[in-house]
């Protein structure tokens, strides 16, 4: 039998479930799952080729209890081959990312999970709520008006709170299958996210949606700067604004404690990034002072309507200056933009500099009127300028021919962009 019988992907034979007591499941919407989902990547876990030699038909159910995170091992295959020497050893394999104390008996698994969903609390500080209707839940179709609105719950956490690093060893496993390049770290602190979803008889029970990991650097004289490492949220949750709220979350946390200097993110992923930046525009565009002094009030409550923004229709024609209703004027956003005015709301605001830069940029963008000649070039050199220094390295190593064409090429990239992220801001 040739060895591609034997051989099978590991992110197909890899299935997580996030199991919910039998009374919680009642409570859900026809159209709401969350168990048999597949990781992103398996290749810390099983090698770079993603593949298990040895089985047929394998399966590698990997449960977790909704809210304690619990986990039960089950590895179940059709036929394994005798030769135990080229046979990898998946429950081995395993071992060495989960933490010991996972059930390999189902009913044993079953019983805890029903004794945990009554028993778990997140653990930590509450700093964020919100709401979300429920979507085709029972009481939609006259169930329990409790099951009508679901709420859902930040927390935040350190190792000091009693329980949290055996909590975090269960769930950093998401790191590995979710975010590429992703590994285990030193156990620092965390936001973390739960959906609070109320049983018929009113009990609320909690299920876990994901986390971010945060750790603090020392900040010249007496702060600190906080650096988010990780995010992840479970498959089941995603696409449905709950990234959002929990990077909000985090914002507005360090945003209130004087001690904290800065928020940065460590080597973001594309899909991070583009969240980062949407709710990032989303603060600074509902920040009427912020968008008062930048661009003068009347042309902020002319074009905004309280920070809401248009469509793009296409590169620096977004909302320009000559369009009806707006009033002509030039704040502190310039272009170009007044340096000792941004640095200090970047300060307050305790955004990085990079990411601040381009938020600026974006919003001159979006207020750019293409006729003014002279406001569009000044704005072209503020974006050429940050981007020189920032690929100082590489550009100065080129002719100047070549290194203006490269700049030039880049900025075009960096507007196509910026107009792509605006488009998504309602």
């Amino acid at each position: 039998m040739a060895n591609a019988d034997w051989t099978a992907d590991s992110n197909e034979a890899l299935v997580l479930s996030l199991v919910r007591a039998q009374e919680d499941k009642q409570v859900l919407g026809a159209e709401e799952s969350y168990e048999e989902f597949h990781p992103t990547f398996t290749y810390p876990i099983f090698g770079e080729d993603e593949k298990i030699y040895g089985y047929q038909d394998l399966v590698i159910d990997f449960r977790f209890a909704s809210g304690s995170l619990a986990q039960f091992l089950s590895v179940r295959y059709a036929e394994k081959l005798v030769a135990s020497s080229t046979v990898d050893d998946v429950e081995g394999t395993l071992k060495q990312f989960i933490p010991p104390g996972y059930d390999t008996d189902e009913k044993t698994f079953l019983a805890r999970v029903e004794n945990d969903a009554m028993t778990f609390t997140p653990i930590g500080r509450r700093i964020h709520s919100y709401t979300r209707p429920a979507q085709g839940s029972s009481a939609s179709a006259g169930g329990d008006a409790t099951t009508s609105e679901i709420e859902y719950e930040v927390y935040h956490a350190t190792f000091d709170d009693p329980g949290f690093r055996e909590y975090h060893r269960r769930m950093q496993v998401y790191i590995l299958l979710y975010i590429e390049a992703g590994s285990y770290i030193d156990e620092e602190e965390d936001g973390w996210e739960f959906e609070k979803r109320k049983r018929k008889d009113g009990t609320a029970i909690y299920h876990f949606i994901g986390y971010s990991s945060l750790f603090n650097f020392y900040c010249f004289p007496e702060k600190v700067r906080m650096r988010l490492s990780q995010f992840v949220i479970a498959p089941p949750y995603q696409r449905s604004g709950h990234g959002s709220e929990l990077y909000n979350a985090i914002y507005n946390y360090i945003l209130a404690h004087p001690a904290v200097s800065e928020l940065t993110v460590e080597d973001p992923a594309e899909a991070f990034e583009d969240l980062r930046d949407r709710n990032d525009l989303r603060m600074l565009l509902a920040h009427e002072q912020f968008m008062q002094e930048g661009f003068g009030s009347q042309d902020v409550t002319a074009s905004h309507g309280g920070g809401r923004v248009q469509k793009v229709k296409s590169r620096a024609r977004a909302t320009p200056m000559s369009a009806p209703g707006r009033v002509k004027g030039r704040g502190k956003m310039g272009p170009p933009v007044d340096k000792a005015w941004a640095e200090k709301w970047r300060k307050d605001l305790k955004i990085a500099l990079r990411q601040f830069q381009r938020l600026v940029e974006m919003l001159v963008m979006l207020h750019l009127d293409p006729a003014d000649v002279r406001s569009a070039r000044a704005y072209r050199l503020q974006v050429k300028e940050r981007l020189y220094r920032f690929n100082f390295e590489v550009l100065a190593q080129l002719e100047k021919d070549e290194r203006l064409e490269k700049l030039e090429e880049t900025f075009q990239s960096v507007q196509d962009d910026y107009t792509r992220l605006l488009a998504m801001v309602r």
